[in-house]
């Protein structure tokens, strides 16, 4: 069973949250709250395999709360929820070692997809957020040359690989596209990552965006 932690200041986002995911079988929200301010206590009580986390709450904002989860011993999987407005917050993020953004309107099935994905330690990023994450951390510049030399190093699958995972795909579904076993395309994106340097696919995302394979 996948042990879910929600902390968003919306009742009503959290009850759609709550509601879509225990109907999936196999995930369990074992806490919720309302405040950035309880989200590590109720980590280091509950051991939630993934925390779904609010950017923007009234009182302790996401930021806050995510720091604080990243220096427990063996953090779970933390995805940030958010809507169209990527801003600052997005980058500092990252920084911190967030796994993703979600949309709080995300569809049920891709919701608990990405939940399960996070939980096998993955990472997730909605489609629909993918570009403005990226612009949001691209600075205004592509950084192009830097970019395309990394990019270089890189087989023709790969490149692929990479430039699906920049539209925001999972592995499944970039395994559908290229018909390639879920499997080979987790292979693939571990080698893309090691040989672009990226911690995680968001910046493998952003590498893909500043060398030109995405728009």
């Amino acid at each position: 069973m996948i042990k879910v932690l929600l902390a968003d200041d919306e009742d009503l986002v959290r009850s759609g949250l709550r509601s879509i995911l225990t109907s999936a079988g196999d995930i369990e929200v074992v806490a919720e709250c309302d405040d950035g301010a309880h989200v590590a206590d109720l980590v280091r009580l509950h051991r939630p395999h993934v925390v779904l986390l609010d950017i923007r709450m009234r009182t302790t904002d996401g930021i806050v709360a995510l720091n604080r989860v990243m220096e427990l011993a063996d953090p779970p999987a933390v995805a940030m929820l958010t809507t169209f407005d990527v801003d600052e917050y997005v980058q500092k993020a990252l920084r911190l070692g967030a796994n993703g953004f979600l949309l709080k309107d995300t569809e049920p099935t891709q919701l608990v997809n990405a939940v399960r994905d996070l939980a096998r330690g993955g990472a997730v990023l909605d489609p629909n957020v993918a570009a403005r994450v990226i612009a949001a951390m691209a600075d205004g510049q592509r950084a192009a040359e830097p970019a395309r030399k990394l990019l270089s190093s890189l087989s023709g699958r790969e490149l692929e690989v990479v430039a699906l995972i920049g539209q925001g795909m999972s592995n499944a579904e970039i395994g559908n596209t290229l018909h390639l076993s879920e499997a080979t395309v987790k292979g693939y994106v571990s080698s893309v990552l090691g040989k672009i340097g990226a911690a995680n696919r968001v910046q493998a995302a952003l590498v893909a965006y500043r060398g030109g394979l995405i728009g």
